[in-house]
């Protein structure tokens, strides 16, 4: 090997160290990741929550599982848990906007900060 060819992996190894704009940028991601990571596990363990108790509700008044556990008339407890289900499934996107709304609003100065250096260089 050269010594053309060592200077060249050299100075390629180095940028990929120094490289201000790629740091920034990817500084840049990890913080909108920051922002969004709660929210999105929220929305998807609070909507399965929701989705298993609206389902167990449908169970008790479709099959005899609630005969199986003693319960002699299911209808009206599975509608009623069907409900409570069905209303978590609900609200779970209101809450979600919130919980993001909230997070953008925290790091909101210094997202656009950091987008304003990225997009100035």
């Amino acid at each position: 090997m050269n010594r053309m060819d060592q200077d060249f992996i050299v100075q390629k190894i180095r940028t990929e160290y120094t490289d201000k704009k790629y740091s920034r940028l990817e500084e840049l991601k990890a913080l909108d990741l920051k922002v969004r990571k709660p929210a999105i596990l929220f929305g998807y363990v609070f909507g399965t929550v929701a989705a298993i108790i609206m389902g167990s509700g449908m169970s008790l008044v479709m099959t005899d599982i609630g005969t199986t556990l003693g319960i002699s008339n299911t209808m009206l407890p599975g509608i009623i848990i069907g409900i409570i289900g069905m209303l978590a499934a609900i609200i779970n996107y209101p809450i979600y906007k919130s919980i993001l709304n909230y997070r953008k609003k925290k790091y909101a100065k210094k997202i656009l900060e950091l987008s304003e250096k990225v997009l100035g260089e």
